[in-house]
């Protein structure tokens, strides 16, 4: 009998050793490639730093803590206190994240600096053979300011949430595209530039032709492969409402061979045109959003193609190709 416990003692110190070297190796990985980012050259790649970069959670999890994050992309640079990511290692295709505002946002082409405060940022990513089984984001507090000069505020909302869904029966594993559905929430939204205040909005979407491997979504040649496989963007609906307007909008959009937008986005509203004239003075206010029906209403159809905008047949803004 002792002699089988100090068997079964040793086989069980033989597993812990082999799940902790196993562990650290993974940790090291991991840290290794988080700090690779700041190689990259912050154009084709986003480029990012941590003032300190810890991996830690032992022996059932990953967790990555990046404190002083600093991200750069284009003309953008992001700073924030601290970025953390953890995964169970038992379960390596489920993320949550977390993060600390605030954010601060500095455009190097404009000059222009923004902050986007919360007191509560989660995220949670779950992936099935590397496509998106769902991914959501959800803010808490939110208040977006300028501070280039002092701190003035842009807008706030007591809570934002995203959330994308796969849609397994636009899996098509023979072209290797997948499909996604999207919900964005605002709730007691408050833009002053538009005077708007408990404003509450809504977004539906639908896109298709996606690579069905996350880990090609930064290949540069995503936006031809969208095109080649008919992806679309369809805003099944959009709306946002307060107590004096509403806005609906819904239509489809793609790319023609060309990497042109192509498609349509119709739009209602009520007390829109009204509220943003300061904004947008004729007649662009009227081709945007049409004129006023008889009850007040206004309806209008944007179409998209051959690299323009048309309210019906009358051009009102040229888009370049996006490829």
């Amino acid at each position: 009998m002792k002699k089988r416990i100090i068997i079964l003692g040793s086989v069980v110190l033989a597993i812990v050793a082999l799940w902790s070297l196993a562990w650290f190796v993974l940790a090291g990985l991991v840290k290794q490639q988080i700090a690779a980012q700041a190689q990259a050259d912050g154009i084709t790649a986003p480029q990012i730093t941590c003032g300190t970069l810890n991996v830690g959670g032992f022996p059932f999890r990953l967790d990555a803590d990046c404190a002083q994050a600093r991200i750069v992309s284009g003309d953008a640079v992001l700073e924030l206190p601290g970025i953390r990511a953890s995964i169970q290692v038992d379960n390596p295709t489920h993320m949550l994240a977390s993060a600390l505002g605030p954010l601060q946002v500095t455009d190097t082409f404009t000059g222009s600096r923004n902050a986007v405060e919360w007191s509560s940022l989660q995220a949670s990513v779950r992936l099935s053979n590397w496509r998106i089984a769902r991914a959501s984001l959800s803010a808490k507090d939110i208040v977006w300011s300028d501070t280039l000069v002092g701190q003035t505020l842009i807008a706030q909302t007591p809570l934002a949430e995203i959330h994308l869904f796969d849609i397994p029966e636009q899996h098509d594993p023979e072209r290797q595209t997948t499909a996604l559905a999207g919900y964005m929430l605002a709730n007691g939204l408050a833009y002053p530039g538009l005077s708007l205040t408990d404003t509450s909005a809504e977004l539906q979407i639908e896109l298709s032709g996606l690579p069905d491997d996350v880990r090609n979504w930064g290949e540069p040649s995503l936006l031809p492969n969208l095109q080649a496989a008919n992806g679309q963007l369809t805003i099944v609906a959009a709306h946002g409402t307060d107590a004096a307007s509403t806005l609906d909008a819904s239509g489809a959009l793609m790319l023609d061979p060309q990497g042109q937008i192509d498609g349509q986005i119709t739009i209602t509203s009520t007390g829109v045109a009204e509220r943003i004239g300061p904004l947008l003075e004729e007649p662009w206010r009227t081709l945007v959003l049409g004129k006023p029906a008889p009850d007040g209403t206004y309806a209008n159809q944007l179409n998209f193609r051959a690299g323009g905008i048309f309210s019906g047949l009358v051009p009102i803004a040229a888009i370049g190709p996006l490829y």
